[in-house]
This record gives structure tokens, C-alpha cells and sequence, in this order.
């Protein structure tokens, strides 16, 4: 059966590390139809709004989104911002659970953050007197979901699961630890602690190791996956999968979109080739894919290093690696298939 994914490749350097990506899918053995759409401040230019009605509908048909980047200063300070496409489309697609793996050395975790509730969709505005609000709510059913993806997803790992609220002080915050402790009996392999967000900063920083799955709410999570990705290497270096229950999930790369580097190949593509595997596995079912995907963007990050990694190799260079890489790993499978047991 074919599957249907709608390339966003949007600003900056989004499109030049969305076409090593879509090199890639090219030369593997799944059947896709790939369909490229406007999105971002690219949309912007083109009719105004960051996400076009035709790119959203596009994105509901499909079977996966595989997204580049989106804003730059270009469109600092006009009527819509680009960003404003990437929030809508999340909550559009209702993907709730945002995964953001974080590997390098001893360190192997992933953060689950809660991705369309919070401060981010909350009720704002501006008072009278000039006061500007931006409100963090959440509701019992929108923290379950997430924290019942987080509790399965830890129970086919190591069995723990730390929970980051600021009790303290929030009442969501008290409201999500609730919500926690309620669900815990139901999963009775999984070891749950709770953890208040500014300490638990500390803790990624000097015992990443010591750490395995995450759950937390939409700001946090933001703030503390990105902690992590600069313990593991960069946010050039890391991931994400955005998933629902029903309908795409949004694949896409960690970094901003870098507009100093776009167009001139220097963009590390690293980072976009494992949201690719992180499709793969979660959207196509092809897990041995990601994971031959995954071991050959590692070998291709020490044999062929971008700039911001210390080396020298172009955005085309990288992918050509990874793809010559990926070749030798896949013609051997096949080898060892056919060789007799």
C-alpha cells in the first residue's frame, strides 16, 4: 500500500535538509507518494497565511508529515508570523505527544512533552492599563493522554518514568502530579517519581545518564528538551515525532531555521534524517529501517562532520554519506536474508 507524506520544507535552511531527507526515502525500499507544500514564511509570501488551507488538508490526507523549518527576521514584526503555522498545525492534527530522544554516549533518554495544551494555547491578551496575560491551562483528559502515552512508552524501556511539574507553586502543576499518581497503579512495572522542573534542569545537566523517560507539560518540556539535546550534542543533532491517537504525526527537526546558513550548504542534515527514522519507525512500521537510518547518520556524523560539528562536509556531502552508508547496510541484510539458515 502506498503511503502518502506531505513534505513542509518552509524557511531557512528547512528545504535544503527536507531534500537530503527526501534523497534518502528515494532510495529505500517503502512505497510513498511525496507530496511537497507551501508552509511557514514561504506560505506567507505566497498567500499570506503560514498555513494554507490546501497545505492543511493535504497534511490531514497524509499518512505522515515530514517538516523542514519555519520563521526567520524576515518576518519579524509583520501581522502573522510563521510559527503561527507550526502551532496551528499541531493542534490541527491534535498530536499531543511530542517525543524528543536525546542520545549520545552513556546518555540514551527521550522527553514526552505535551505539545498542544499550556501556555501556548492558552487564553491572552493585553488589559487596559497594558498589562500583557498569557494563561497555562490544561484539563484532566488533555494531561491523561499524554502521561498514559508516557507510562507505555517507559514500560517498554527501562520501567521509569519522571514526572516534571512545578507543584510548588502551579496549580496545573498539582493538577498534573494528581493526574500522575492516579494512573500510576495502572502500570505496575513502572517505577514514577516526581521532579520540580528547576531542579530537575540541574539533574539533566550533570546525570543525563541516570535518566530515561520524561513526561512533562508543553512549556517545560520545551525548555528542558532542548537542556538535553545540548547535553547530547546540539539541537543540530536532534529529533522529534509529534503523534496522536488518530490521523499524521509531524516529524521534524529540533533547530530553528538557521536563514545565515540557508543557501549556502553548510546546513547539518543530521538532525532531519533521524526525525526521517523516528517516521519511519512510528508512521510506516518499518522499525529495521529506522534503525539502519539511524546507524548510518551516526557513521556519517564521524566520517563526514559538518562545520558545526568540526569538519568540513557540505549539507549534500553529508547525505551523500549517509546514503552510501545506508546502501552497504541494506545490501548486506539482503544478503544475510537469502543466505540459508
Amino acid at each position: 500500500m502506498t503511503r502518502r507524506i506531505a513534505c513542509l520544507g518552509g524557511d531557512g535552511i528547512g528545504p535544503e535538509v527536507l531534500a537530503q531527507a527526501i534523497r534518502v526515502l528515494d532510495a529505500l525500499p517503502v512505497d510513498v507518494e511525496l507530496v511537497e507544500l507551501p508552509f511557514g514564511g514561504a506560505a506567507i509570501d505566497e498567500s499570506g497565511e503560514p498555513l494554507p488551507d490546501e497545505t492543511l488538508r493535504a497534511c490531514r490526507q497524509a499518512d505522515a508529515v515530514l517538516l523542514g523549518a519555519v520563521g526567520g527576521p524576515r518576518w519579524d514584526g509583520g501581522a502573522v508570523r510563521p510559527e503561527e503555522g507550526l502551532i496551528g498545525l499541531r493542534k490541527a492534527l491534535d498530536v499531543y505527544a511530542n517525543l524528543r530522544p536525546a542520545r549520545q554516549g552513556a546518555v540514551d533518554l527521550l522527553i514526552v512533552r505535551e505539545l498542544v495544551g499550556g501556555l501556548y494555547y492558552g487564553r491572552r491578551g493585553v488589559l487596559d492599563d497594558g498589562t500583557v496575560f498569557d494563561t497555562c491551562e490544561y484539563h484532566p483528559a488533555q494531561i491523561e493522554r499524554v502521561v498514559r502515552r508516557a507510562f507505555e512508552l517507559a514500560r517498554g524501556r527501562s520501567g521509569t518514568l519522571v514526572s516534571v511539574d512545578k507543584a510548588n507553586v502551579l496549580d496545573t502543576s498539582r493538577l498534573w502530579r494528581a493526574v500522575v499518581e492516579s494512573l500510576a497503579p495502572e502500570y505496575p512495572g513502572v517505577r514514577v517519581r516526581h521532579a520540580l522542573v528547576d531542579s530537575f534542569a540541574m539533574e539533566l545537566v550533570t546525570g543525563a545518564e541516570e535518566i530515561d523517560v520524561v513526561v512533562t507539560e508543553n512549556t517545560f518540556g520545551d525548555i528542558l528538551s532542548d537542556v538535553a539535546a545540548a547535553v547530547t550534542g546540539g539541537l543540530g543533532l536532534a529529533a522529534s515525532a509529534s503523534l496522536g491517537d488518530d490521523g499524521p504525526g509531524i516529524f521534524e527537526p529540533v533547530h530553528g531555521s538557521a536563514p545565515d546558513l540557508a543557501g549556502r550548504g553548510l546546513a547539518n542534515p543530521a538532525a532531519m534524517l533521524r526525525s526521517l527514522a523516528l517516521l519511519l519507525d512510528h508512521a510506516l512500521e518499518r522499525r529495521d529501517l529506522a534503525t539502519s537510518l539511524g546507524a548510518a547518520v551516526d557513521a556519517a556524523l564521524e566520517s563526514h562532520p559538518t562545520a558545526d560539528a568540526g569538519g568540513g562536509a557540505t549539507t549534500a556531502a553529508f547525505g551523500d554519506a549517509v546514503l552510501m552508508m545506508l546502501d552497504d547496510q541494506l545490501t548486506r541484510q539482503e544478503d544475510a536474508w537469502k543466505t540459508p539458515a
